[in-house]
Formats: structure tokens, sequence, C-alpha cells
């Protein structure tokens, strides 16, 4: 079994800390928490992370300078960082990323978009730490080369509801609503009727389903979505 992601979460606002190590943990990572610049510099050179979420306006060392001297070691050099920051102008977003970082979100963000930027910077800087497939009792989904089989069939899928089964192969029986989804698949940026999820849970379904195989997408009335591992036969 791989081991789990580790991820160096660096966050002065308690608050704040908590709830990222919280949703990182329950995805499946393995956390580490700094609480100013000085501390995440010594723990990143403990115990390298394999990526870094880094706020820009820290104790001590800030976030920009933390992010600086990373790069300048050679055990750090290429690790993804995220940083995060109350600042969104545009020469301060080109300054954090000229300093080194590799994506950057500004505050306020949703826990959802956090966790799909995450994924997407180290799927894309490094691809080794994304799982190149995922498996939900007889679905087998190969992100690598965009291809899915239920049991020794090809699944036939378009890239929307590639996007969604992905999502919800990643959180195992989780609930998404119609919302969450929106915010995953399509982007927050992206306005789009939120009724248009069901039309493409429709076709995702159609396509999982061929003969008597069991639905392995649970409804929950009022609430959303589910890849129910547990109706999935093995």
């Amino acid at each position: 079994m791989a081991k789990p992601t580790h991820v160096l979460v660096v966050e002065d606002e308690a608050a704040l800390n908590e709830l990222l190590k919280y949703n990182l943990e329950k995805e499946g990572y393995r956390v580490s928490v700094a609480v100013d610049g000085d501390e995440a510099l010594v723990l990143a050179e403990e115990t390298p992370p394999d990526l870094i979420v880094l706020d820009w306006m820290l104790p001590k060392a800030s976030g920009v300078e933390v992010c600086r001297r990373l790069r300048a070691r050679q055990e750090t050099r290429n690790t993804p960082i995220v940083m995060l920051t109350a600042r969104g102008e545009e020469s301060d977003r080109i300054r954090g990323l000229d300093t080194g970082a590799d994506d950057y979100i500004t505050k306020p963000f949703s826990m959802v978009e956090l966790l799909a930027r995450l994924r997407a910077v180290m799927r894309r800087i490094r691809p080794g730490l994304a799982e190149d497939k995922l498996v939900a009792g007889d679905i087998v989904m190969d992100r690598v080369s965009h291809r899915v089989k239920r049991g020794a069939r090809d699944v036939h899928l378009g890239p929307t509801e590639f996007r969604i089964l992905e999502h919800l192969m990643q959180h195992p029986s989780r609930v998404f609503s119609r919302e969450q989804l929106l915010d995953a698949v399509w982007g927050s940026d992206v306005y789009v009727e939120a009724r248009t999820v069901d039309v493409h849970i429709g076709r995702l379904r159609k396509a999982l389903m061929v003969g008597d195989e069991i639905d392995p997408i649970r409804t929950v009335r009022s609430a959303g979505y589910a890849l129910d591992f547990e109706t999935v036969s093995a």
C-alpha cells in the first residue's frame, strides 16, 4: 500500500490551520503543521514534505521568504508549493509565482476548490504523487490514458462524465450536493445551472450500467449523489 502524501500546512490563523488539517486528513493526506515561517523551514528540513500549503502573511519569516528559501534548498527545490493569501492584486500574485510557488489561491476560498487545486498541482508538477488508477469495486479508472473499465468491458465517457466519476471515486461513499459537484468539476468561476449536474449524472449512469449491472451511483433525496462502494459488486 502506497504511503500517504505528506502535506506541510504553514498557517498562523488557528481556526484555518485546524480546518485545513481536518479536511486534508479526511482526504487521506498525512499533515504536519507550522504556525510561522521559521518553524516551517525547520520542519521542511527535518522531514521534507511532498506538498506545501503556505500562507503569504506569517510571523517571523514571511511566506514569500519561506518560499524563496525552500527553493534554494536541494531537498525542497522541486516540492510543489501552493500559496494562500488575502492579497488579490495581480502584482502580488505574480510576485508569489515568481518566487517559486506553483499555484496561488486567494482567501476566502472553498475547501473543495483548494483540494481540487492541490490535486491538480500534484498531477501537473509531480505526477508520481497522484495515483494513476482509481478503483471502486469493479470500476477501474486509468487517469493517464483517460480510460474506464467496469469488469472486462470498456466504459465510454464524455470529458464531463469522466471528471464527475473521478471526483466521486476519490471520495468513497461521500455525498456531494449539486453545488459541490459544480465547484469541483466545472470550477467556481463558471456559471452552470445546478440541474445540469442531473443530466450528466444520468449519462454517467447509462454508461456504467449495461444489462443487469448494479447502479453504483446513489441518489440521496435533497442532498445529492454518491458513488456507493457497497453497492458495487467486487
